[in-house]
């Protein structure tokens, strides 16, 4: 990635608010807010122009991230269609300064979008894989480049919609792999800065513990990865398809056990050392 000069704007001098971003030597802008400043960011002129916006909020049920990923020729008329959605609580939105942005071209970036975001598993997303648009050769390359903007600003603006789960480093976890083990089900995954990753084909027990009804939210996070595939029934188990990371490790022993768990207890070293004694010798 290519380094860049980002020019940050508060209109109301709060970092939380509404705010705009920009890179120098680029066509494309930013906008960013709150759900709650809905209605001025719909009195903006940038969104008069074609772009794509992104509406990120959490599942009540489940309190996994969710993502809308959507474009359009005139911004603020879909944002106002979008009312009617409850689940988001901000949205970004990406235009061009100049009037070269076209629908062909919002259309390729709304599937570039999707697919590294369906990619990178961070968020379940609210849409199928949008249908792109075929560009020229020249057009493709502009619009990677404008892409490649996006994802340096989209961390700068509170959203890691697009940051691939981070691998496994000693530095990170001491002990590498740890397993968590109940009744036959065994799951691998290492501890990263942004919580806690099970490995793809880790291995999840088939039915919930009796006290897993104490715990909605385990409940509703387990019916969420079998509907979108992310676990899949396979001799007795259910399997994981793909790296899945958690917000913490208890989260991701809770799934692997079908009810409440101490991350830090049962993540363990192929030697038995506990999650929890590692943290006291680090």
């Amino acid at each position: 990635m290519t380094s860049a000069t980002i020019k940050l704007f508060l209109p109301r001098g709060d970092a939380k608010s509404l705010r705009t971003a920009e890179i120098s030597n680029w066509t494309g802008k930013a906008i960013a807010a709150p759900r709650t400043e809905i209605e001025d960011i719909l009195k903006r002129e940038e969104l008069d122009k074609a772009g794509v916006y992104i509406l990120s909020g959490m599942d009540p049920d489940s309190g996994s991230p969710r993502a809308y990923i959507g474009e359009a020729e005139v911004i603020r008329e879909r944002l106002k269609q979008h009312k009617t959605k409850e689940f988001w609580v901000s949205a970004i939105v990406f235009v061009s300064k100049d009037e070269n942005l076209t629908k062909a071209h919002v259309r390729y970036l709304e599937n570039r979008l999707l697919t590294e975001a369906e990619q990178a598993g961070r968020f379940k997303l609210e849409q199928n894989q949008a249908g792109g648009s075929r560009l020229p050769e020249s057009d493709r390359e502009d619009m990677e480049v404008f892409l490649s903007r996006i994802r340096q600003l989209l961390p700068v603006l509170g959203s890691d919609l697009l940051i691939p789960i981070a691998p496994l480093t000693t530095k990170q976890q001491p002990g590498g792999i740890l397993f968590c083990r109940m009744k036959g089900a065994v799951g691998r995954g290492y501890r990263t800065p942004d919580g806690f990753v099970v490995l793809k084909d880790s291995t999840a027990v088939l039915e919930e513990r009796q006290s897993a009804k104490n715990w909605p939210s385990v409940l509703a996070l387990r019916k969420q990865y079998i509907t979108d595939g992310t676990l899949v029934l396979k001799d007795g188990f259910y399997r994981f398809t793909r790296d899945v990371e958690f917000s913490s490790p208890s989260a991701a022993a809770a799934v692997i056990e079908g009810g409440s768990a101490n991350g830090l207890i049962e993540w363990k070293t192929e030697d038995g050392k506990v999650l929890k004694q590692l943290d006291e010798e680090a």
